[in-house]
C-alpha cells in the first residue's frame, strides 16, 4: 500500500550514489553536490490517489505527482527529462525513468520501520536509506 510510504523521511545513509550517478551520466560538479546532499523525502496521497513525493535539500527541492501505473514526463533533480511510470510491485513503490534509450529503476520499500531507496543502473546499485521523522 502506498499509504505505508506517507511522511517526512531522514536520509542516515547513502551508499554507491556517485557511481549510480556516473552510471546514469551526471557531470562531475553536480555529483559533488549530490554527493553532499542528504534530502528529506516527503510522501503524501490525495483523496484522488495522486501520489506527490517531493525531495527537499538545501541545495535543491523537486516535487513529482503521479498516480500509480500512469506514465508522466518527469525532470529529475539532474535535469535529465524522463518518461517515467510508477508501480506498486510487492510492496515497493519502483519508479522507471527512460529517457534517450536507457532506464533506470529505483525502487522504495519499508523494511524494519526504514524506507530503504535502491537506485539501479544495470550493474549498478545504490542504497539509500531513511527514517521517518517523528
Amino acid at each position: 500500500m502506498v499509504e505505508n510510504f506517507v511522511g517526512t523521511w531522514k536520509m542516515i545513509s547513502s551508499e554507491n550514489f556517485d557511481d549510480y550517478m556516473k552510471a546514469i551520466g551526471v557531470g562531475f560538479a553536480t555529483r559533488q553536490v549530490g554527493n553532499r546532499t542528504k534530502p528529506n523525502l516527503i510522501v503524501t496521497v490525495d483523496d484522488q490517489g495522486t501520489v506527490c513525493m517531493k525531495s527537499q535539500s538545501a541545495f535543491k527541492t523537486t516535487e513529482i505527482k503521479f498516480k500509480l501505473n500512469e506514465p508522466f514526463e518527469e525532470t529529475t533533480a539532474d535535469d535529465r527529462k524522463t518518461r517515467t511510470v510508477v508501480t506498486l510491485e510487492n510492496g515497493k513503490l519502483v519508479q522507471k525513468q527512460s529517457w534517450d534509450g536507457k532506464e533506470t529503476n529505483i525502487e522504495r520499500e519499508i523494511t524494519d520501520g526504514k524506507l530503504i531507496a535502491k537506485c539501479i543502473m544495470g550493474e549498478v546499485v545504490a542504497v539509500r536509506t531513511y527514517v521517518k521523522e517523528a
